[in-house]
């Protein structure tokens, strides 16, 4: 019996001095610095899980239309400067100018970076399928050319003129 008592008389002066103020009391749980360190581990955890999961169609098909609308410009300019009509046609390859473009007389520049990246010209009234018209006016018309996936038909990324500003990727609504 005795056993008994002196464990309940422990029992009772641990809780007295957990209540007590003037007592040294046990840590109990985390401090706040502990629990910022975690949180900032988690957060730079989800931030690289996120960065890692960007789909790679999609940059490929932003990266090759950056490329196309530089060479779109280059060409516009050349067509505007000479004054004879530039046309870009899309082929089963990739793309050409015609009358030919000076794109450093590489034939690589008139192919795809990645194979499975396909292109089609929004139709316009005045231009054949597939035919964007790029001078020699200084003005043309509208003109769009989406960049598609052929394994993945849903990633898309529209390259668009109102005919004044240069080509520039447009942001299509999800």
């Amino acid at each position: 019996m005795r056993v008994r008592g002196e464990a309940a008389q422990r029992s009772e002066v641990m809780q007295q001095n957990a209540l007590s103020p003037g007592l040294p009391r046990r840590a109990i749980g985390f401090t706040l610095l502990e629990l910022l360190v975690v949180l900032a581990i988690v957060a730079i955890a989800s931030a690289g899980v996120g960065f890692a999961l960007r789909d790679d169609t999609q940059v490929r098909l932003e990266r090759e239309a950056l490329r196309l609308g530089a060479l779109l410009e280059a060409a516009r300019a050349q067509s505007q400067v000479s004054g004879v009509a530039t046309r870009w046609l899309v082929t089963a390859q990739g793309f050409r100018f015609e009358p030919e473009v000076a794109t450093g007389n590489d034939a690589s520049a008139r192919a795809w970076l990645d194979g499975d990246t396909r292109a089609r010209v929004e139709a316009n009234a005045t231009t054949p399928a597939n035919v964007l018209l790029l001078g020699p006016d200084a003005i043309l018309l509208p003109q769009t050319v989406t960049l598609f996936s052929a394994r993945q038909a849903d990633k898309r990324v529209p390259l668009a003129t109102d005919g004044v500003r240069p080509f520039a990727v447009r942001q299509e609504a999800p």
